[in-house]
């Protein structure tokens, strides 16, 4: 892939460098992209408003939404952590109750066109409803606990007004996710060391042993087969699904039981947000669960690569501790290092041994980490 120099120049901090306070006195929430990526998909229902944003970053941040009063939106996507949780393996819900995937990070997620690592929500506004009411993140009995503090709160009556010109029993859970959804689209990242590089031209934004593990990226590595990147902007992803053998290698004796049990219990009424962070084994069915296809038999969605140096631990499970541990599970076809488990036979075709060296390797991560943002450089884990 040809490198693209001086496509345009370099915006000077992200929007989410800058305090929302700020972004929305100033407009921000029309501002022009961070370098690197296209303009931020907006549904024709839910246009972008100063009011709309404000209003869903307090929602957001409200842990009253749960049933012990403890966790929000941000608990597991901390703005200090990237929009995760990291260093947690998988997410804690109220009273500290796991469930079986790790929280992906909210930045760029409005690039997604679905949501969860499995794809079960079409849109950031459906997904924002769902952990309230799941049983072992947020953990309410249904969603009128929500409603009565968003109608009565005095702050959020006024709030609502502005936003949408409701009060009362007018308001609905259809507005709350409207706002949740559109403060999300404002969380956007681009204008990283690679970014100034690639797309703005700077020879020496990044180093010798990154621009090689770029070149390896491209081609050994064949990383951008899903990890895409484009002339003008790069979201990191194919927005779709691969079995790339996590997780599913443990369990592929029992898949032929699970997925018909599993099948069996969906048509029965079960709730596919429920089950598979509740049963470990499920969830490893992957986006199976979602379309009922057996092609998609532990595959989980090409997450972006940006800022992922400072995200770990990795993959739906969290299950591989650093980015050189998820090189080497790529390296080695699908399969983890020290996993007596064989690659199983779902695996999609493009996952086959790389025979990368170990200097390589190296020199790949040190192109990976050159994808974070300015405004996230602090959160680095150890």
């Amino acid at each position: 892939m040809a490198r693209v120099a001086n496509v345009r120049k370099s915006v000077a901090t992200t929007l989410v460098a800058l305090p929302l306070a700020a972004l929305l006195a100033a407009g921000g929430w029309a501002m022009a992209e961070p370098l690197g990526l296209p303009k931020v998909p907006v549904p024709a229902d839910n246009p972008q408003s100063p009011e709309k944003i404000a209003l869903g970053d307090k929602l957001f941040h409200d842990a009253r939404f749960s049933i012990d009063g403890t966790v929000s939106c941000s608990t597991c996507h901390n703005d200090k952590k990237a929009f995760t949780d990291s260093p947690l393996r998988v997410s804690e819900g109220h009273h500290k109750l796991t469930g079986t995937r790790n929280a992906p990070s909210v930045i760029n997620a409005a690039y997604y066109t679905s949501q969860f690592w499995d794809g079960r929500s079409v849109s950031l506004e459906d997904q924002s409803q769902h952990p309230m009411v799941n049983p072992v993140e947020m953990g309410l009995p249904d969603h009128e606990p929500v409603l009565k503090i968003v109608r009565e709160d005095p702050a959020y009556v006024e709030g609502f007004k502005k936003a949408f010109g409701k009060s009362g029993r007018d308001v609905t859970m259809d507005d709350v996710e409207k706002a949740i959804a559109s403060f999300e689209r404002t969380v956007i990242s681009g204008d990283s060391p690679f970014d100034k590089w690639y797309f703005g031209g700077d020879r020496n934004a990044i180093s010798d042993q990154a621009k090689r593990g770029f070149d390896l990226y491209v081609g050994q590595g064949r990383c951008v087969s899903c990890h895409a990147i484009e002339q003008t902007q790069a979201l990191f992803t194919d927005n779709r699904f691969h079995n790339i053998g996590v997780g599913i290698n443990r369990i592929q004796g029992d898949v032929p039981r699970l997925a018909a049990e599993f099948l069996k219990a969906k048509a029965a009424g079960a709730s596919v947000d429920k089950t598979v962070l509740a049963d470990p084994k499920v969830s490893e069915l992957g986006r199976f669960a979602v379309t009922n296809s057996f092609d998609e038999i532990g595959a989980f969605k090409t997450t972006t690569l940006r800022n992922i140096a400072v995200t770990a631990p990795y993959m739906h499970d969290g299950s591989l501790k650093t980015l050189k541990d998820v090189i080497k599970h790529y390296n080695e076809g699908g399969k983890s290092p020290g996993d007596p488990a064989p690659v199983n036979p779902y695996l999609s075709g493009g996952i086959r041994p790389l025979d990368l060296k170990d200097q390589q390797i190296d020199d790949l991560v040190a192109f990976l980490e050159t994808l974070t943002s300015p405004a996230y450089v602090t959160a680095q884990t150890k």
